[in-house]
């Protein structure tokens, strides 16, 4: 899954991707370098996506950063708490991935 999000990266233009094995790791990451956007599941082992989007959101260091979500949770309840968290955008797997080029170009206002 994520070399398939690592692919509709690059075709628009993405010079570098980093990718984590879960969680912790992409916090790790994220605060140890710049990104334009963060993707992320809420299903990830030691801290899942809304722990993630919650410390991202929470920190002082780009707080404002946009966050997709691409998972399998397709329930309301799990919508409504990445977003209130502060998710930018939340996509349902199997991912798109004109879905997926669509919404980051909404993120990152590409053309």
């Amino acid at each position: 899954m994520r070399r398939r999000l690592v692919a509709v990266l690059q075709q628009l233009g993405a010079s570098a991707c980093d990718e984590a094995e879960d969680g912790a790791e992409g916090l790790k990451r994220f605060s140890e370098s710049e990104y334009d956007l963060v993707l992320t599941d809420l299903n990830m082992p030691l801290v899942d996506g809304l722990k993630l989007i919650h410390h991202i959101r929470g920190g002082d260091r780009r707080a404002d950063v946009p966050i997709l979500v691409v998972t399998t949770e397709a329930g309301e309840t799990e919508r409504s708490r990445a977003m209130a968290l502060g998710a930018s955008a939340y996509l349902l797997k199997p991912i798109q991935p004109s879905r997926v080029s669509s919404a980051v170009k909404e993120l990152l206002g590409l053309p």
